[in-house]
């Protein structure tokens, strides 16, 4: 169909996969200026496109959840934990050694990655969830986690048991749910800004140095690739942070993010979001407004989801690279370089 829209390809997908908790998920593409953008479900899917067919697009978490660890489904913690051991393996999940241990030690009792595995992409996938550089890893840290103390603790567990055990520990890191968004700040140092289910971050040298609740945040725009954020504060504290995107593209998807991020995560009901400009003046600018379920309804309606449980399919990793990382800077996407389908779409595994 070539006038359909992002929701019916969605649904398309989400009925594929046959996933009933679906608004935690989205579909991600990449325009040929290597700008990344989520595919917006009340407009045609051609005219989002800037390249020319086949489009390339990747299934990934959208929202992350508040607490993963209780979603209703087994097939929806099993997507959200193939996300944040994507987050893990590309650098966006930051953490300290032991912890990276312990998610390695629940990947490997989950069987997605075996020890037949290339070396140097197990020891990435560790360190690099430490934030530290590859160079500084000890090429036997595979061996030194398999007979460090949290090994024998994981073993004997199924891959469900241990999936959840992953996304209980991934929740309570500080870099859980982060899409970097690179930017600079007025000093013109470089910063990551990202969108959390708890509020806006800031990371900075691999520290998070900005925590702005969602309840904090007032307001949000932006002009040309300069991004504002509106903060209210305890005692009436009113303060303005200044980032600079890439480009006025880059800065318009912060913005987007940002507002959905935010109508998602505070608002009670999808009724109360609202259309925002990104200017003062409503009739200039940039006009947005989010189209989904908030997460309080989503979590009242996974509530009452009453079903046989579907049947999981369990994969290994496929590296893709497709977001920036926050240890290692931005990742080009990578397309196929033959393809049968007008459309090619990525489920978590690249």
């Amino acid at each position: 169909q070539r006038d359909a829209k992002g929701q019916y390809l969605f649904d398309l997908l989400c009925h594929h996969l046959n996933l009933l908790e679906k608004d935690y998920f989205g579909i991600r593409f990449v325009d040929p200026d290597k700008q990344r953008h989520w595919l917006e479900f009340t407009k045609s899917v051609v005219k989002q496109m800037r390249a020319q067919p086949p489009f390339t697009m990747c299934f990934r978490v959208k929202f992350y959840p508040t607490d993963p660890a209780a979603l209703k489904e087994e097939i929806t913690r099993y997507l959200v934990f193939l996300q944040i051991k994507r987050d893990l393996y590309h650098g966006r999940l930051l953490c300290k050694t032991s912890d990276a241990a312990l998610l390695a030690a629940y990947i490997l009792q989950a069987g997605h990655c075996t020890w037949n595995m290339d070396v140097t992409h197990q020891c990435r996938a560790v360190w690099g969830c430490a934030g530290l550089r590859e160079e500084s890893s000890p090429s036997c840290l595979p061996w030194n986690i398999l007979f460090s103390p949290v090994f024998p603790s994981c073993s004997g567990q199924t891959p469900a048991t241990s999936e959840l055990n992953f996304l209980r520990k991934a929740q309570t890191l500080e870099t859980y749910g982060v899409d970097p968004h690179p930017c600079k700040d007025v000093s013109g140092n470089a910063a990551f800004l990202a969108f959390t289910p708890f509020g806006f971050v800031v990371l900075q040298g691999n520290k998070r140095v900005h925590f702005i609740k969602w309840n904090e945040v007032t307001k949000m725009k932006f002009e040309g690739k300069t991004f504002y954020l509106y903060v209210s504060q305890k005692e009436e504290k009113k303060i303005v942070l200044t980032y600079f995107a890439p480009t006025p593209e880059a800065c318009k998807h912060l913005w987007k993010c940002g507002i959905e991020n935010q109508a998602f995560y505070k608002l009670e009901k999808s009724s109360q979001v609202r259309t925002v400009s990104s200017s003062n003046l409503f009739f200039k600018g940039s006009r947005f407004r989010y189209s989904g379920r908030v997460a309080k309804e989503v979590m009242e309606s996974s509530a009452k989801i009453k079903r046989e449980p579907p049947e999981i399919h369990r994969a290994g990793l496929v590296p893709s690279r497709s977001c920036p990382s926050i240890t290692h800077g931005p990742r080009l996407s990578s397309v196929p370089r033959t393809r049968r389908r007008a459309v090619h779409i990525s489920i978590m595994e690249g």
